[in-house]
């Protein structure tokens, strides 16, 4: 029944105002990456308030995690019901209030507990604006979808670096409500545009019913999806192993000042806000596949360089290969989900991509528990060579 009704939920919009949805839907990608980057550099002042070792640090992060993993199934269904437009909204506005809560906190349980409202808000406004953004895609018939992570990009960095700027200034707390207030404001401001329009599809997809023949192909597809999947989370992973640990490698293993920690993660930011930037460019020229295999190698390399190196600007220049490397994986990957199996394949892959993102921190924490930092942050050079392999066996899916 759901699939009868399914054309009804989607309308063809006139040029003039795809080009309103994309500014507003990019707005939102660079808000996301923008109250993100803000929070992950104020960590290792979270970590000292809440005396909290490594380990205990990585249980509180695994909450995001949690929270995650129980939003992003319900956020697919409630965009099928409700369109991916007013749940995006919704979640962004969830997403601005609980970022100031962390500062509120005095221990690890506490932690956690916000942390899993966080997670939640996180992970279900990712799946609606990619659900958003790969509908937009469709309609203007145009590989954009790296310009919209590379607005995500460029609002981690922005919020990186104005962290580092502020870091000795103000409290996490005034840092982080002040947050809040940019991230209401923005909503505000973008949400109009969204809730004024339905989500945009082609003419050609809007079909009453699916055939019995568009069924098994998208059945056949579901496998593909998953490997594509998997190179998503090899992409997230190492996002959120530099969002988390990035600043508290770079201070706690190189000695550096709370300020040059947070520019490690700004230059990773900018690295992939450049890449994604030219990744329109890049995936004309070069093509999906080779975007991948080239991409991954890169990442591995660079990270590498950026866990091991015993100098601080040998570690920030590892970070920046890395971003590079790792910049038009994600796109790739939710871009192929999306034209196998279309919505649904694009919630799948999603999910087990910022799967990535959320487990992969806690992970590392508990890896550095046992060993060391650096040790763990090699894990991130390991998956995106898993990705430039999946990149090798998938030539032929992945297309040109």
């Amino acid at each position: 029944m759901p699939q009868i009704n399914k054309a009804r939920s989607h309308t063809v919009v006139p040029g003039r105002d795809l080009t309103v949805l994309r500014a507003a839907i990019t707005a939102f990608f660079a808000l996301d990456g923008f109250i993100f980057a803000g929070w992950v550099v104020r960590i290792p002042d979270i970590k000292r308030q809440t005396h909290a070792s490594a380990g205990t640090l990585g249980l509180a992060l695994l909450c995001v995690s949690a929270g995650a993993v129980l939003t992003m199934p319900l956020t697919g269904r409630l965009c099928r019901r409700y369109g991916s437009h007013p749940v995006t909204v919704a979640w962004m506005v969830v997403l601005a209030l609980s970022v100031a809560l962390p500062p509120l906190t005095h221990s690890a349980p506490a932690l956690g507990g916000v942390l899993l409202l966080f997670g939640a808000a996180y992970g279900g406004v990712n799946v609606a604006f990619n659900s958003a953004a790969v509908d937009l895609v469709a309609a203007l018939r145009r590989p954009v979808m790296p310009s919209f992570h590379a607005a995500f990009s460029l609002g981690g960095m922005i919020g990186a670096g104005l962290g580092g700027i502020v870091a000795g200034a103000l409290s996490p707390g005034g840092h982080l409500l002040g947050l809040t207030c940019v991230g209401l404001a923005v909503t505000a401001v973008a949400g109009r545009a969204l809730l004024r329009h339905e989500a945009p599809v082609p003419p050609e997809r809007l079909r009453p019913e699916p055939t019995r023949g568009a069924e098994r192909s998208e059945g056949r597809g579901r496998g593909l999806v998953v490997v594509f999947g998997l190179v998503a989370l090899c992409d997230a992973y190492g996002e959120g192993a530099m969002a988390d640990w990035g600043a508290l490698h770079l201070r706690q293993d190189l000695g550096t000042s709370s300020g040059t920690a947070a520019a490690g993660y700004s230059c990773f930011a900018l690295a992939m806000t450049v890449g994604r930037l030219t990744g329109t460019r890049l995936l004309e020229r070069l093509g999906r596949a080779r975007t991948v295999i080239a991409g991954g190698a890169t990442a591995a390399a660079g990270m590498l360089i950026g866990s091991l190196a015993p100098s601080v600007w040998a570690a920030l220049a590892g970070f920046a290969v890395t971003g590079i490397g790792l910049a038009n994986l994600f796109p790739v990957a939710i871009e192929r989900a999306g034209a196998l199996a279309g919505p649904s394949g694009v919630a799948v892959a999603s999910t087990i991509g910022y799967g990535g993102m959320l487990l992969g921190p806690p992970a590392i924490g508990f890896v550095a528990e046992w060993s060391s930092l650096p040790t763990a942050l090699t894990s991130v050079a390991a998956l995106a060579a898993a990705a430039a392999l999946i990149g090798v066996f998938t030539r032929r899916a992945l297309g040109s």
